[in-house]
């Protein structure tokens, strides 16, 4: 059986040993309910408040601004919602991308039937939208706007910064999709004048199944769900402790180990853009060539299918993917590379390939030495590839 070569950590992270080792007495010795007055009770709400700080450290936020969710998109859901209803009576009016996660896109379909009027930013060829489409697009009843900090496929980076500084002047929150982001991009969230932020413990070497959300204080967001009093009655429900732990654990690996770890990810990044451009005839990079997250790699292949592609790397015992884990199974092609202008054949052969702590440059030859034959074997096998080289033959 072939090494797994794991190239999918924009999907998921293997929970790092330190993070487990953190969040192991929380499933046995510390089990107590954190709500509970007695000691364990008080020793699971103290893990909890710790993690809150190391939350609030990385982002450098207050520990009252940070809530803890069950995942991203449950912090998505709450941001979205949760404003909406809240400022309903300042206005109905919405601004995202066509970009964003589908945690994101579904949220505000669900709104526009309940009368929220959203409107989806264009995006260029490399993922990023225009400031002044942005700024065009306000109106008197705009009450929200939220843009992915980076995106999962492309890796993109808008420019978070001026748009916070643009909310702000004209009295709009401003709520930022940053799953992706958080381990891999250093937030300030007062510097860049965020209102609300999403992130996934998952992404970063943390346990699947908790997330948190920032609300900065003063933010008028309706909880969505009744029950007890948790999380300073934002969210009811008994805190997964244990997830809790990790969570903050792991993020505070990684904000210490940034620099370090962005540079590891770029440098492996950049190598193997440059091995597969000098290997493999008929490619495109996608997602800015600067703007984007270090370890993030989304090139079109032409005259292949990604599924297939995904197929014969899987029985070479490597793991990649064509885009986002959330919208595998779809027949349709990736919306994010529809919407950078890439036609649907060219969009369907794309491979998404996200670097991870664990990977080298060995790993990343074996990789390249597999495109190469796969991809040699799969045009062989394709007419529209015959037909191609025929007409270029000729001319």
């Amino acid at each position: 059986m072939n090494k797994i070569r794991y190239f999918d950590h924009a999907a998921t992270t293997a929970v790092s040993e330190e993070v487990l080792k953190e969040m192991l007495p929380y499933f046995s010795i510390e089990y107590g309910n954190p709500s509970s007055i007695y000691s364990i009770g008080r020793n699971a709400k103290r893990a909890i408040e710790e993690a809150r700080l190391r939350v609030a450290l990385a982002i450098n936020s207050n520990t009252k601004e940070i809530y803890f969710t069950g995942c991203g998109s449950e912090s998505d859901n709450i941001s979205l919602k949760g404003v909406a209803y809240a400022n309903k009576e300042k206005g109905n009016h919405i601004i995202t991308t066509k970009i964003e996660h589908p945690a994101i896109l579904n949220t505000c379909k669900s709104l526009e039937k309940e009368g929220f009027n959203v409107t989806y930013l264009d995006v260029d060829e490399d993922g990023l939208i225009d400031i002044e489409d942005l700024k065009n697009r306000i109106t008197d009843s705009t009450i929200l706007i939220s843009v992915m900090f980076a995106n999962n496929e492309i890796g993109t980076i808008q420019p978070i910064k001026e748009i916070g500084k643009i909310a702000k002047e004209r009295n709009i929150l401003f709520h930022t999709d940053s799953v992706q982001a958080v381990g891999n991009v250093k937030i300030d969230v007062k510097e860049m004048n965020i209102d609300l932020l999403s992130m996934s413990a998952h992404k970063f070497y943390g346990p699947k199944g908790v997330g948190a959300i920032y609300i900065r204080e003063g933010v008028k967001c309706n909880k969505l769900q009744d029950g007890g009093h948790q999380e300073k009655d934002r969210r009811a429900g008994t805190e997964n402790v244990a997830g809790i732990v990790g969570l903050g654990k792991a993020i505070q690996i990684v904000d210490y180990n940034l620099e370090a770890y962005n540079k590891k990810m770029k440098d492996l990044r950049d190598y193997y853009e440059a091995q597969v451009e000098k290997s493999i005839p008929y490619v495109k990079i996608n997602g800015n060539r600067e703007k984007r997250l270090p370890g993030n790699s989304n090139i079109s292949f032409e005259f292949i299918d990604g599924e297939a592609l995904l197929l014969n790397l899987d029985i070479n015992g490597i793991c990649a993917s064509t885009g986002s884990a959330c919208s595998s199974g779809q027949e349709a092609p990736s919306h994010v590379l529809t919407a950078i202008g890439l036609t649907e054949s060219i969009a369907k052969g794309s491979l998404r390939v996200t670097f991870g702590k664990e990977n080298t440059k060995e790993d990343v030859d074996y990789l390249v030495k597999s495109l190469v034959e796969i991809i040699d074997n799969l045009r062989n096998m394709s007419c529209e590839y015959k037909e191609f080289i025929k007409r270029e033959t000729k001319n």
